[in-house]
């Protein structure tokens, strides 16, 4: 018989991440299928409220220790092998974030576990577990059978609606107990908070956000002049960032910023899975690009197979007239 699911419950200063809700919901689901328990593991320091939001899994295990009290690779690593080598779950459901990422690829290492990275779904097929997983940017789809126990599965967010991972229900918690060196070799200092004054773009409604295919700085103006005809703000993808031609502020992405706008226009964005994470919850999302097999188009509700530069100066002359109609 399988093993127990379990799910990682990402906490970060003092939340509980969406993506634990999605990764919940998901849980459930194999669990049922395979008819086996939902656990979910919690690591941190004075952090048991939290277990009580976690109600989708039945049990709720808790470790608590100092060294946990921010989510630092090398101590959620240790602790979480402690545990699976303690109690034997068939598989570990790990979100895919920047908290993270480092654990759900140093965590197989550590137990020489079979790993499967960047799963986009997963599901019980014929009593086992199969994991659909992205590869080169998001370009390629491969559907991988698990074998060996347990498996650690490094889940993209987006895999389950979040709302479908809450309960009213209250799991029971049970506290375990792990043992960490007093000294780690990364330690935790302080948190940078972004430099006040930019424009926050969690909270914008609409977001015309640029990609490598913008080509240089000087063409982010054509970006900026739709979002005010929009009424919006300019975001950007890694690259653009990474080149300075915006500041880290405007990043959406896995290294940025989670953006749920009304409206969210790709413009020159291939659709990396980093940045799919960042922008994938936004209300109405339309991409325009020229690679018709772009990752983004499987995102986008709408989608323009085209030349940003022939599109987006005509599209922005077309919004300032309407609005100015509307004004008159």
């Amino acid at each position: 018989m399988a093993g127990n699911i379990w799910v990682l419950a990402e906490q970060f200063r003092g939340q509980v991440s969406e993506i634990t809700y999605e990764l919940l919901a998901l849980g459930r689901e194999l669990a049922d299928a395979l008819g086996v328990p939902l656990e979910a593991v919690l690591l941190g320091h004075q952090a048991r409220q939290l277990a009580d939001a976690l109600g989708m899994a039945g049990t709720v295990l808790y470790a608590d220790h100092a060294a946990l009290a921010e989510p630092t690779p090398e101590a959620c690593v240790q602790a979480l092998a402690q545990l699976i080598r303690e109690r034997q779950p068939g598989s570990l459901l790990l979100p895919l974030t920047n908290v993270t990422l480092d654990v759900a690829t140093l965590l197989p290492a550590q137990l020489e576990a079979p790993f499967l990275n960047f799963c986009r779904d997963v599901r019980v097929a014929e009593g086992a577990i199969q994991a659909l997983c992205v590869l080169y940017g998001g370009k390629m789809e491969a559907t991988v059978a698990v074998q060996g126990e347990p498996v650690i599965l490094g889940l993209l967010p987006g895999a389950r609606a979040a709302e479908k991972g809450r309960s009213d229900q209250k799991p029971q918690i049970e506290d375990v107990q792990v043992t960490l060196p007093d000294t780690l070799r990364v330690q935790f200092k302080k948190y940078l908070e972004p430099e006040a004054g930019d424009v926050d773009i969690t909270k914008q409604d609409v977001l015309v956000s640029v990609g490598r295919g913008i080509q240089t700085q000087d063409n982010i103006a054509l970006a900026e002049e739709l979002a005010q005809a929009l009424g919006g703000a300019v975001s950007g993808s890694r690259p653009v960032i990474d080149q300075g031609w915006l500041p880290l502020s405007r990043q959406v992405g896995k290294s940025g910023a989670a953006v749920k706008p009304k409206l969210y226009l790709a413009l020159g964005i291939s659709g990396a899975p980093e940045h799919v994470e960042g922008m994938r919850g936004a209300e109405v999302i339309i991409a325009i690009n020229t690679d018709a097999h772009a990752p983004i188009f499987n995102v986008a509700h709408y989608g323009v197979v085209g030349d940003l530069f022939d599109i987006v100066p005509p599209l922005t002359e077309e919004i300032n007239k309407r609005r100015q109609s509307h004004a008159a």
